[in-house]
């Protein structure tokens, strides 16, 4: 009897092995079935040793230029280096053939990623961007709640990325140079503009307020974004390094009911401590008391409304359906042209702000 022949996993290379590298894609492709990664890309000689340590079968480069002189023996190139380097380096690989995965923000205006979804359709090329709190415990709630109109018609959506910083860490993240791409407006603001758009459509109008709050600082720490949504639908955005109280991460009110839960998804935290998404872990799951809660009429603090069980986070479902897609089963989970929109937002942001107006789209 001759068995179903095995497909081998494809192979991987990661370019970047700082907080996105590490944290973030290593570990989720490692544990992907039908990934495998193949190569670690990373000038830094303690990330490199960081990498020997964690994958020791992995191989390890110094510069991308190795990567696409072996273009044939890999099958997927992941960008988790800096996010002035998205571009050139999601270019250099489309060129040499080979599909591509781009942490966010895939660029720096929706003009250069339109540009670069032209040239993967053109190469007949994946390139997908590692939107991964579409997958965040909280949204996946809200979006059953939604989907099962529990809230009725919803009117408003407040979304907050809050934290709590009031010294400065440094590094390019914090940078006021705008080749950077730097700042809060396109670091947490590139997920909550992403969720927005996701959960109520595309925006028609954009207003924002953007600070820099913190002595020393050069970049955008404390932003607040309010969208219009064609669908009638008003969010308002916040991202903040500020804060010295946190506000519910959602609070989202409807004409039957309204939804409010408080802290964040618990991924981040495990994979900064080592824990993995093995087959049989409870990952991704959430103590019930931090479940929302969901009501009318009271205030979820005081008792109002009853808690609503919060869906398990799936970070592991976007690297899944990045295999499926690159076996030809699966779809793009996320498309530079969505990301492209999320762009137009920003983009809009940071002239509303500049100029103390709202801009329509």
């Amino acid at each position: 009897m001759t068995g179903i022949p095995s497909v081998a996993p494809s192979r991987v290379g990661l370019i970047g092995y700082g907080l996105a590298g590490s944290v973030f894609h290593a570990p989720l492709i490692a544990a992907t079935e039908g990934l495998a990664l193949d190569t670690i890309v990373t000038a830094n000689p303690e990330r490199q040793q960081q990498a020997r340590t964690e994958f020791p079968d992995v191989r390890i480069a110094t510069a991308p230029d190795e990567l696409w002189a072996r273009a044939d023996d890999l099958d997927l190139i992941v960008i988790a280096s800096p996010n002035k380097t998205h571009v050139p380096l999601a270019t250099a690989a489309l060129k040499a053939g080979l599909p591509v995965v781009v942490d966010k923000p895939i660029a720096g205006t929706a003009a250069q990623a339109r540009e670069l979804a032209a040239l993967a359709d053109e190469r007949g090329l994946l390139l997908s961007v590692f939107q991964n709190r579409r997958w965040d415990h909280d949204f996946l709630t809200l979006q059953q709640l939604l989907a099962d109109g529990e809230l009725g018609d919803v009117y408003r959506f407040e979304s907050r990325f809050e934290r709590w910083r009031p010294q400065l860490k440094g590094g390019w993240r914090e940078s006021g140079d705008p080749a950077e791409v730097g700042g809060l407006l396109y670091d947490l603001g590139s997920h909550v503009v992403d969720q927005a758009l996701v959960l109520f459509g595309p925006a028609a109008s954009v207003y924002a307020e953007s600070d820099v709050r913190r002595p020393g600082a050069e970049a955008d720490d404390d932003t607040f974004i309010a969208l219009t949504h064609t669908s009638g639908v008003r969010s308002h955005l916040y991202v903040s390094a500020t804060t010295a109280q946190l506000g519910p991460r959602f609070r989202v009110l409807g004409s039957k009911a309204g939804y409010v839960k408080y802290g964040l998804d618990p991924q981040e935290d495990a994979l900064r401590e080592g824990e993995r998404p093995t087959p049989g872990k409870n990952w991704g799951v959430e103590a019930e008391n931090l479940w929302g809660r969901l009501g009318s009429g009271d205030s979820p603090l005081t008792g109002g409304g009853h808690p609503v069980p919060t869906q398990p986070g799936a970070y592991p479902a976007y690297y899944a359906a990045i295999a499926a897609t690159l076996r030809g089963t699966g779809q793009n989970p996320v498309t530079a042209l969505e990301a492209a929109a999320a762009l137009d937002v920003l983009e809009a942001a940071r002239r509303s702000a500049r100029d103390g107006v709202a801009v329509t789209l």
